[in-house]
C-alpha cells in the first residue's frame, strides 16, 4: 500500500517545474498560491485520501484559481442549507472523479465525500455519487486535465 510520504515524493518530483510542493501533516487542507517562492498544497494529517483529494483540486484549477488561496473556495461547516450543499456538490464532482481515478490506480478504496456530517438525505448523496461516477467515466473516455493525466502517469511508474 502506498503511503502519504510516497505520494508527496511522487508529486513533488513530478511537478517541481510548476513550483508547487505537497506537504502533509496539517490540521486542515489548504492551498497557498505562489507569491515568489512557489505554491504550497497542504493536506490533512497523514491521510493518503486527503492528499489525493487536494491534488485533484489542484489538477483542475485554472490559472485564476491557482492565484487564489484555497483556489478561491469557501468552507461552510456542518449545518449547511440545501442550497449551500448543492453548491458544494457542483464544485466537487470533478475533483472527486479524479480522486476516484487516482484511488483506482493505486488499488485504494474511494469514499465519496459529502463533507456534511449532518447530512442532506440519502437521495441527494446518491445523485451526487452518480454524478461523480459519470464524470469519472467521461474523464476515462475523453481524457483528463493535463496535470491529472501527468500525475496518473507518475503514479503508474510507481506501481
Amino acid at each position: 500500500m502506498i503511503t502519504d510520504v510516497e505520494i508527496i515524493a511522487i508529486f513533488n518530483r513530478e511537478f517541481a517545474d510548476l513550483k508547487t510542493v505537497l506537504i502533509g501533516g496539517k490540521d486542515e487542507p489548504l492551498y497557498l498560491p505562489d507569491k515568489g517562492e512557489g505554491a504550497i498544497l497542504y493536506f490533512r494529517a497523514d491521510y493518503v485520501a486527503s492528499a489525493l483529494h487536494e491534488i485533484s483540486h489542484w489538477c483542475i484549477a485554472g490559472t485564476k484559481r491557482l492565484q487564489l488561496e484555497d483556489f478561491g473556495y469557501w468552507y461552510i461547516p456542518d449545518g449547511r442549507s440545501q442550497e449551500e450543499q448543492n453548491a458544494f456538490y457542483s464544485h466537487e464532482v470533478k475533483p472527486q472523479a479524479l480522486e476516484w481515478i487516482f484511488c483506482d490506480a493505486l488499488h485504494l478504496p474511494f469514499n465519496i465525500s459529502a463533507d456534511n456530517l449532518l447530512g442532506d438525505g440519502q437521495g441527494a448523496l446518491e445523485k451526487f455519487k452518480n454524478n461523480v461516477a459519470e464524470q469519472k467515466a467521461h474523464y476515462l473516455a475523453s481524457g483528463m486535465p493535463p496535470r491529472a493525466k501527468r500525475f496518473l502517469q507518475a503514479l503508474a511508474l510507481k506501481l
